[in-house]
């Protein structure tokens, strides 16, 4: 980091609604950036991610959950009890001083709030406002709440996954880590056009329209065969050997991908052309993909002899298309390659004491990023209300005494 540059977004304020993963991680960028991005929380209510496993020694706490201290970096924590008039009237003292709101809540409830754009939009003319939900503002299940797990079936993506004799498998949320890379991107677009126009935005983002977008092979298919696509497990229809194989060591495993005759070539010099290798029915790949099963279980007495570390740089030296299957312990401690672009920051926690978290996941060559840690429960409280909103100490000291700060 260069300290002679300047933070892009610094001096934007963002009002984040956002929980969970898809709106947290949208607002991460921002405030990694720059960004004062002031997370509206509540003590009796809070982020089901605050307290979620892993945490540090395994001990749970509403300020040790390690996915909410890895998504919220840099942010400012302010608890208010938004189910209280009280607590609405500090929001939208608060969104008068903004730029953006963000919020991930089901469609309608931020219109029973009384937060709206609409309504927003009266507090601040230019405001730019982003909601992501699963199946966006409109339509028959628009009010549908739901999670990253259930948005992959959905969509598609689980239908996919797994082996061609076997029931879907539980893949996660992948489409949670999709999203925000269309909200952040969203935002700035919405910045750009406001510095332009001096008027705000409201962006409104099905998370199931956007991981569609990652089924569009399966799509065309089915649009020009009328052919539904199947569970492949790790195969494909172009290339053999494809596929993740053992490799020495206690569940070590390499991916490897053999596309063209040039590459299968390349391939057998890695292996030194054992007899197997010259059979005719690998010859081809139309012949290899006819006889899968008996290559990849060659392909895997190979592999058995070496570390996962060694297949690659010997398949890749050659053009051959070969990763490791890496590991949390891999990413953290044994890439050169992520230490090397100083992929990981550490940060001093005050409960659970120093952690690694990423840092934005694209670069900017005339600016600068910042990871700082994630916020305690209600950290800023003090310092959003006096100097962000300006409000006076009578003020704030009613509201710690009406509960609103909470």
């Amino acid at each position: 980091m260069n300290d002679n540059m300047k933070m892009p977004l610094k001096g934007l304020k963002v009002v984040d609604f956002a929980w969970y993963l898809a709106g947290a991680m949208t607002t991460k960028t921002l405030s990694d950036y720059g960004a004062d991005v002031i997370r509206i929380e509540s003590t009796s209510h809070p982020d089901a991610l605050r307290e979620q496993l892993p945490s540090k020694d395994g001990i749970i706490g509403i300020n040790r959950g390690g996915r909410f201290n890895w998504l919220n970096t840099g942010k400012l924590s302010l608890t208010v009890n938004i189910t209280r008039p009280e607590g609405i009237e500090v929001v939208k003292k608060l969104v008068a001083k903004a730029d953006i709101v963000v919020e991930n809540f089901a469609s309608g409830v931020m219109k029973k709030l009384g937060l709206d754009y609409e309504e927003l939009r009266k507090i601040k003319p230019d405001i730019i406002m982003l909601s992501t939900c699963m199946q966006g503002q409109t339509g028959p299940h628009a009010q549908h709440p739901g999670f990253g797990m259930q948005l992959s079936a959905l969509a598609g993506l689980v239908n996919a996954s797994g082996w061609p004799d076997r029931a879907p498998i539980y893949i996660g949320a992948p489409t949670d880590y999709i999203v925000p890379r269309y909200g952040t991107m969203a935002i700035l677009a919405a910045l750009a056009y406001r510095r332009r126009t001096g008027r705000g935005q409201y962006i409104e983002i099905s998370q199931y329209e956007v991981s569609i977008h990652f089924m569009t092979a399966s799509i065309l298919d089915y649009t020009a065969n009328h052919r539904i696509a199947g569970r492949e497990g790790n195969r494909l229809s172009y290339a053999a050997p494809h596929g993740a194989y053992r490799c020495l060591g206690k569940d070590r495993w390499c991916a490897i991908a053999v596309f063209t005759d040039e590459e299968w070539q390349s391939f057998g010099k890695v292996l030194k052309n054992p007899a197997w290798f010259k059979d005719p029915k690998f010859a081809t790949l139309q012949a290899r993909k006819e006889n899968e099963d008996e290559l990849d279980k060659l392909v895997e007495e190979w592999t058995l002899n070496y570390s996962p570390e060694e297949i690659m740089t010997l398949l890749q030296k050659e053009g051959v298309a070969a990763g490791v299957l890496e590991n949390a312990e891999d990413m953290l401690d044994h890439d050169p390659h992520l230490r090397y672009r100083g992929f990981f920051w550490e940060v001093d926690h005050p409960e659970i004491g120093k952690y690694r978290t990423a840092r934005p996941p694209f670069l900017l060559s005339n600016c600068n990023y910042e990871i700082r840690r994630a916020p305690l429960i209600g950290e800023h409280n003090e310092y959003v209300l006096r100097e962000i909103i300006g409000m006076p100490d009578e003020e704030i000291t009613h509201l710690v005494l009406a509960d609103i700060l909470q």
